[in-house]
Order: structure tokens, then sequence, then C-alpha cells
């Protein structure tokens, strides 16, 4: 069973820089579609980015393209999110979920995500 574990997160200034990552441990790491997600104070949980097992095609929230990231090590186990131009509208605790498949296609529901990492906190002030 893989766990995830992230970490990355914390406070930003507005158009600042950070980048998550996401450790799993266990050795079936690249069978996994993966994904960000996030979830602001009241509001529901939201697909940011997702990765398919061999990190060959990737998809964006419309709001993160352009500035946001996704990648993937399988040899390191990790996933990682790059988010530049942070706007204070990121502001979220962010998560990290998996699936496992090789279907090459993303997935955008969190019902659809298996595992969960426990979130880091992204603060971006104004």
């Amino acid at each position: 069973q893989v766990q995830l574990v992230e970490s990355g997160g914390g406070l930003v200034q507005a158009g600042g820089s950070l980048r998550l990552s996401c450790g799993a441990s266990g050795r079936t790491f690249s069978m996994y579609a993966m994904a960000w997600f996030r979830q602001a104070p009241g509001k529901e949980r939201e697909f940011v980015a997702g990765i398919i097992w061999n990190g060959r095609d990737t998809s964006y929230k419309d709001s993160v393209k352009g500035r946001f990231t996704i990648s993937r090590d399988n040899a390191k186990n990790m996933l990682y999110l790059q988010m530049n131009s942070l706007k204070p509208e990121d502001t979220a605790v962010y998560y990290c979920a998996g699936k496992p498949t090789y279907w090459n296609g993303i997935y955008s529901e969190d019902y659809e995500y298996d595992l969960w990492g426990q979130g880091t906190q992204v603060t971006v002030s104004s």
C-alpha cells in the first residue's frame, strides 16, 4: 500500500513561487495516476492538476494553467507541483492524491482517487 506525504507549503507574497512535493512509500508508485487537489476555507475540495502514471500527459484547472506545473519522478517516488505567479486566491490546503491505474487519462474528481496525503497549507498574501 502506497502512503503519501506532502511538503513544501508555506507563506508567500503574491507573485511568488512555491514547490510542493509529495513523497510516496511503497514499490508501486509508478503505476499510480497522481493529482493535486486543494481546499480553501468554506469551499469544496477542487482539482488543481493531474498526471498519468508515466508522466506523459497532464491536465490543469483553467485558473492555474501557465502558472503551475505538475511533474513526477517515478525513480524517486516523488510528485511535484511547481507554483509560480501565486495569487491570494491560491490560498488553500493542498493535497496529493493517487489512483492505481495504467489508463492514459486524467481523473479530475476527488472520489476517483484512492490514496490521499495529509495536506500542506499554502498561504498567499496580497
